[in-house]
């Protein structure tokens, strides 16, 4: 599946871009992936979409003085302080283990993943095989989120979900 949705980044590096699941599906079978793969993928980018839509994300419009702040321009989001912490449940570390789980905890703490994306990236997470979910899949899904946000993230940032960490040596 992590196959299908790297092909799929790579070739519609703009979510927009990125076709309807049904002509995606062929133009993936076209590329030679097997069709329990795309199957799996596209169910994946299902609920990416439905969760990136689901997002109430909305910037104050300095057109209207009354949506200066978000939060009373839509009731339902609620800022997260800066105090608030992010329990995990026994599920999720149990699913997602404790590499990933320090890797979304440092990309949180280095201010390249808002809280409204760590959910989301929790979410795909959860959604996807492997048990715990190995570091370099979860590179791909916050890879992914990003994407569905039509965001591309920081130089650094996508240095370190692109590279392989595995050679490094630490000075």
């Amino acid at each position: 599946m992590f196959e299908v949705l790297v092909y799929v980044y790579e070739n519609y590096w703009q979510g927009a871009a990125c076709p309807e699941f049904d002509r995606l599906g062929r133009k993936l079978i076209a590329a030679g992936f097997e069709a329990e793969e795309i199957q799996q993928a596209l169910i994946w980018l299902e609920g990416l979409n439905v969760a990136a839509k689901g997002t109430q994300i909305s910037l104050p419009d300095e057109s209207n003085p009354d949506s200066a702040d978000p939060v009373s321009a839509h009731p339902r989001m609620l800022a997260q302080s800066s105090h608030s912490l992010r329990i995990y449940s026994v599920a999720e570390q149990e699913h997602l283990g404790a590499q990933s789980l320090g890797f979304v905890c440092f990309l949180e703490a280095s201010g390249v993943l808002p809280p409204y994306m760590r959910e989301i990236v929790l979410d795909r997470a959860m959604a996807a095989p492997g048990d715990p979910v190995s570091l370099d899949d979860l590179k791909i899904i916050v890879l992914m989120v990003y994407w569905s946000f039509g965001e591309e993230p920081e130089a650094l940032v996508l240095d370190e979900l692109c590279d392989d960490t595995e050679g490094r040596l630490a000075h």
